[in-house]
């Protein structure tokens, strides 16, 4: 059984201002203290380079590869997987325009494999931690942007 970690969030702001945030990455640093920084052309098959943040220590490089993208609408990517099926994961990011003032931003992390117990106890509360202050994080920063507008 993997381990999956889903949020979704109603935000008052365009579905185009939500992507920009999440697809501005030089910027990250600005509001995400998960993902400090993160680099990808968003191509997939390219890498997607992020600073993953698990602890009050310094940052930890990690490359992950992009699997999706629909400009404007969804990005996935996913880690190299483990030998013999020990991990995999799968994240996404999808904004939905809901009105031209709102929208819906969905995440999805799943971690999988004979190892994500192992990792699940290990890490599984800060990775919860991160991603709902990342999820947060998108809110309060498009909603910013466009309340400064």
């Amino acid at each position: 059984m993997a381990f999956v970690i889903d949020a979704t969030l109603e935000i008052e702001a365009p579905a185009e201002l939500v992507w920009q945030v999440i697809t501005d990455f030089p910027r990250y640093g600005e509001w995400n203290h998960f993902l400090s920084a993160c680099q990808s052309t968003l191509k997939p098959g390219e890498p997607i380079d992020l600073m993953v943040r698990l602890s009050e220590g310094a940052p930890r490089r990690q490359r992950e590869w992009v699997v999706s993208h629909t400009p404007g609408r969804e990005f996935s990517y996913s880690m190299k997987p483990a030998p013999l099926g020990a991990l995999h994961s799968r994240r996404f990011h999808q904004v939905t325009p809901l009105s031209p003032t709102r929208s819906r931003y969905q995440s999805h992390f799943e971690l999988a494999g004979w190892l994500q117990p192992l990792v699940r106890a290990l890490l599984g509360s800060r990775l919860e931690r991160g991603f709902a202050g990342m999820t947060a994080g998108i809110k309060a920063r498009a909603e910013g942007l466009r309340s400064r507008g």
